[in-house]
């Protein structure tokens, strides 16, 4: 059975305040006269209006024992009855009025219709969805939807839970018709020991790729052509939709070889091919980010060895020019040309001749400049006949009308066992850099010819780079698919415009979006231009070079200090483990975890087990060490099983979401911040190097990724990623705020110097997203003026270039298809973004995009540079979330502080672990604050609103981390008290 608190089916959460009870239980002048004309004496009266109040609100009729007594006592006075008066009726009038209610509400009571629009809803949903509780909430949304009575929950458990089984078996059985016997024999040897490898083959289709070394690389390879193998994958599964199959994967991969093997043949096979199925498209996934990583391994050795080279032609050439000094030294003697001659020629002698000297030149000539490219062929050719195999065994195909890559890529295939030292030029070289055409085309008297050895770097190296920027896809990968599959049709689109553009106040039309674009840039350069000689903030002096003037520094206010002081030494010591424990009590934030069948837990005392396992993984301390500080109350096995099977990145999300929300409701975080802004910044974890994510981080020093935060004005943090350091971490910052169901929405996002990349800018404008980065070296990126012909008085200098509003114009549709279908949710800003975050002279999105965000960024630097208000608050804002990543950190103590871990997945859930822990510790902190504080005011001391303002709930000094730790959910914390109802006094008081 689900669980009723995963679902979202009406019930008394928690008791209404009184602002609740005004606006949902109050009764109309209306209703108050129906209930007199239906009920007889003042309890049927209060019993009818309680029900028709309850039912607005839930949808149903709940028994009157399970309403609060709050709510009853707010109706009865209302209705200003005596306060003996009780809600009482006999079985027969509590029908009768049931009756009325739904026909004065117009509601139709549940039977055959409602069952059937429920059935009919879930049995649509259960085709890509699986979760039970997910499944309940489409119902539940169907029946209001339809204005049908909601049944009993009951009802509508056992109503998935049929429907579902019935979809799921009609899956498993169309797999299970389809399968030959040799296939199934297949299949059901995966399971047993494998004679090549000391697992099973079940098992070595889970394993995870390691670092992207060459021998790891030759392994995946193995692997890819391994699962191909297995074959018929794919003919199989025709039918079932993707969701489903990621699902059945995600099911697998949470079993192990046993469990798996208990199930009856068609489910175990369907999730077997699910798996396989899902391991294909990852492995293809996996090649490709293997591939460009090697490439741009072979890259880095050639300048490696440029730099190298030049270090060692170093001596040569000051050798050289020595003797340069020499021979003009000669000429300046004035001697005649015969004498001058003998001389020179006496000098080049002794320097080791002409010929020797001559060889010394053309060596440093070679390498004068930055063209390392004819240096890659030596590191290249160790990993020619793997990336060959690769190129042959993957489907690539251009997203873009230009071919000559493709062209390319044929011809060197085709070429591919030649061992002659120059191909005929017969194909285009339009798609490689002026410096690759130099270095590939070799002129010899016979005419033009291409150096194999170097066209063949040449073409590698544009498929990684055109790979990632996605002007070339993957047929059957995931994060190198076909991004244009991903979008709406501009058909599906057109529709959408006007409400988009109305909600968006854009002008609905190519031109007109166009023209309020060029007004906006225009009217904040006059602006700034008229303002600049009262402004001080922007000196531009003799030569047009701007400079910032610094604001001053704010030093700390005594008693601001005094009452931190003071809440610290009124603050209670607490454990983690107790902050969890009480935080379950207020909010029960472990109801979103369990198995991924969606079933309620078979466990032993479920949330002592959750609470534990988020303590001893969002600390990294681990299985292991958790269970040996637990004094044995649960076994290391037992806290991996746990958060294998019942815990995933998306349940984490939802647990941390209550605490933010719980935390929003609370007065003093509106004292620092009222949620419409938001920072982004990222810190460095740890890892070990044999995985993927694991990169080397050039700021902070050795292996780890990167945790990206994206934390409220109020101090809690609302969503993270875990994202390689090699990524360009703008990239993520839209993503947090799409996926961010929170109620706290912020509308501005801050960010460091890494959100101020041009696409970044533009789909954060499309998408209503202020984007106010902390640009720390501004004056290196460039103004773009509205027009050509238009001249500043005062901020001229500050423009070099001008924005292209054509191409803006000719692109119009295809910006404003990508941001509906992200709108739609096809697609996330962050598929994108990794495309676009590439330099692309092929893909007119890339331009149209680079173009929109030249605009944007104009405005927002003009903006930035003349308002020092401005910029102050970006500064706030990024210092929050700089303190929340050391914060955040204090509490990640175990393992030497490196996630022990090699898969993305188990990376993402350690950082959503740590946040859980630390919005627990934020929620537990304001709440004690709010006492301390309450309590200060009532005992006379006094405190003004920018006092308490100054505070942060980043407090750790009361915070024990260390020694066994017991848990005890027995022991209830206090009721949060919300109303931080302090006597504070304002700046402008004595």
């Amino acid at each position: 059975m689900a669980s009723i608190e995963r679902t979202a089916y009406p019930r008394f959460k928690r008791i209404p305040n009184s602002k609740q009870l005004n606006e949902i239980y109050s009764p109309s002048s209306q209703e108050i006269m129906v209930a007199h004309n239906v009920a007889r004496g003042d309890a049927s009266i209060l019993c009818f209006l309680t029900l028709m109040k309850c039912f607005q609100r839930l949808g149903y009729f709940p028994p009157m024992s399970s309403v609060p007594k709050v709510i009853v006592t707010h109706i009865r006075d209302c209705l200003y009855l005596a306060p003996n008066t009780h809600p009482t009726d006999s079985l027969a009038t509590l029908y009768r009025h049931q009756k009325t209610i739904r026909e004065f509400l117009h509601v139709i009571p549940y039977g055959a219709h409602a069952r059937h629009l429920a059935i009919e809803s879930v049995y649509k949903a259960a085709q890509v969805m699986d979760n039970p509780a997910d499944l309940i909430n489409v119902s539940i949304a169907e029946l209001i939807k339809e204005s049908c009575e909601l049944p009993a929950f009951s009802t509508l458990d056992r109503l998935v839970r049929r429907v579902r089984t019935l979809v799921n078996t009609h899956f498993f059985q169309s797999v299970w018709n389809h399968l030959r016997p040799e296939e199934k024999q297949k299949l059901d040897q995966l399971l047993e020991p494998s004679r090549f490898r000391s697992r099973s083959d079940f098992n070595y289709i889970k394993e995870l790729p390691k670092s992207p070394k060459f021998s790891h690389f030759k392994e995946l390879q193995a692997k890819y052509a391994w699962l191909q193998s297995l074959g018929g994958v794919e003919r199989l599964l025709e039918g079932v939709p993707n969701a489903k199959i990621k699902h059945f994967a995600a099911e697998a991969r949470a079993l192990d070889r046993s469990e798996i093997g208990k199930f009856l043949p068609p489910k175990r096979y369907m999730l077997l091919l699910s798996m396989i199925q899902r391991a294909s498209v990852h492995t293809r996934d996996h090649l490709v980010e293997m591939f460009i990583k090697r490439v741009g391994f072979i890259h880095k050795k050639g300048r490696e060895e440029l730099e190298l080279l030049r270090e060692q032609h170093r001596s040569k050439m000051e050798m050289l020019i020595s003797v340069l000094t020499d021979v003009l030294q000669k000429t300046n003697e004035h001697l005649d040309d015969a004498v001058l001659g003998k001389q020179v020629r006496e000098v080049l002698a002794t320097r080791g001749g002409t010929e020797f000297l001559l060889n010394d030149c053309e060596a440093i000539s070679s390498h004068n400049g930055n063209n390392y490219l004819p240096l890659l062929w030596k590191h290249y050719k160790k990993n020619k006949s793997a990336l060959f195999r690769l190129i042959r065994s993957l489907n690539i195909d251009t997203t873009t009308q230009n071919q000559s890559l493709m062209d390319a890529l044929s011809f060197l295939l085709t070429n591919e066992t030649k061992r002659v030292d120059l191909l005929p030029a017969s194909i285009s070289l339009s798609f490689a850099s002026t410096q690759w055409r130099r270095t590939v085309t070799v002129k010899t008297e016979e005419g033009l010819f291409l150096s194999r050895r170097h066209f063949e770097v040449c073409v590698f190296s544009q498929l990684a780079s055109e790979l990632k920027t996605g002007d070339l896809f993957v047929t059957g990968s995931e994060n190198y698919a076909d991004y244009r599959e991903q979008l709406l049709s501009w058909e599906e689109c057109k529709p959408m415009v006007a409400d988009f553009c109305a909600e968006m106040k854009f002008t609905p039309t190519s031109e007109g979006f166009v023209q309020q674009l060029k007004d906006l840039l225009t009217q904040t350069a006059e602006e700034v231009d008229k303002n600049y000689p009262n402004n001080g903030q922007v000196v531009i002096n003799e030569d047009g070079e701007p400079t910032l003037k610094r604001s001053v520094r704010k030093d700390s206010i005594p008693n601001v200090t005094d009452l931190e002081t003071t809440i610290y030494q009124h603050l209670p010591d607490r454990n983690i483990i107790e902050i969890l424990c009480n935080v379950e009590h207020w909010l029960q934030w472990t109801r979103y975890f369990g198995p991924l069948s969606g079933s309620d837990p078979k466990l032993e005392n479920p949330v002592e087990r959750y609470i534990i396992l988020s303590f001893g993984y969002g600390c990294n301390l681990g299985p292991a060490q958790t269970s040996k500080h637990m004094r044995g109350l649960v076994t290391q096995h037992m806290l991996s099983f746990v958060n294998r099977r019942h815990v995933t990145a998306n349940k984490l999300d939802e647990a941390i979401r209550e605490m933010v929300n719980c935390y929003n409701l609370c007065d003093l975080p509106k004292v620092w911040g009222d949620g419409t802004t938001a920072a982004a910044d990222g810190t460095k974890f740890d890892l070990y190097e044999e995985n993927l994510v694991s990169e080397y981080h050039i700021r902070y020093g050795g292996y780890g990724g990167i945790a990206y935060h994206h934390v409220s004005d109020t101090y809690i943090a609302l969503f993270s990623h875990f994202i390689p350091c090699g990524v360009w971490e703008a990239v993520y910052i839209i993503d947090a705020l799409m996926k961010n169901k929170s109620d706290i929405q912020p509308d501005t996002l801050h960010a460091d110097t890494q959100g101020q990349s041009t696409p970044v800018f533009a789909l954060a404008y499309l998408l209503g997203i202020k984007l106010m980065p902390r640009i720390r070296n501004w004056k290196n990126l460039t103004f773009f003026r509205p027009d050509k012909n238009t001249v500043y008085k005062y901020i001229d200098s500050l423009f070099s270039d001008t924005i292209d509003w054509e191409l803006l114009e000719t692109h119009w549709k295809d910006l404003f298809q990508v941001v509906l279908s992200i709108k739609a949710g096809k697609v996330l800003p962050s598929t994108l973004l990794l495309k676009l975050s590439n330099y692309s002279q092929k893909n007119r999105l890339y331009q149209a995009f680079q173009e929109l965000g030249r605009v944007i960024r104009t405005i927002f630097l003009l903006q930035y540079i003349s308002d020092i208000q401005l910029r102050e608050q970006i500064t706030a804002s990024t210092n929050k979330v700089e303190a929340y990543n050391g914060f955040s950190k204090w509490f990640f103590f175990g393992g030497e502080g490196i996630i022990a871990e090699n898969d993305p997945e188990e990376q993402e859930k350690r950082i959503k672990y740590l946040d859980l822990v630390s919005n627990a510790v934020i929620l537990q902190n304001v709440v004690d604050m709010t006492g301390i504080l309450k309590k200060l005011a009532s005992e006379g001391t006094e405190f003004t609103r920018s006092d308490v303002a100054a505070l942060s709930p980043y407090m750790t000094r009361h915070i024990k981390r260390f020694g066994d730790y017991v848990i005890d959910l027995k022991n209830a914390p206090d009721p949060i008290d919300r109303n931080m109802l302090i006597a504070v006094k304002e700046e402008n008081s004595s």
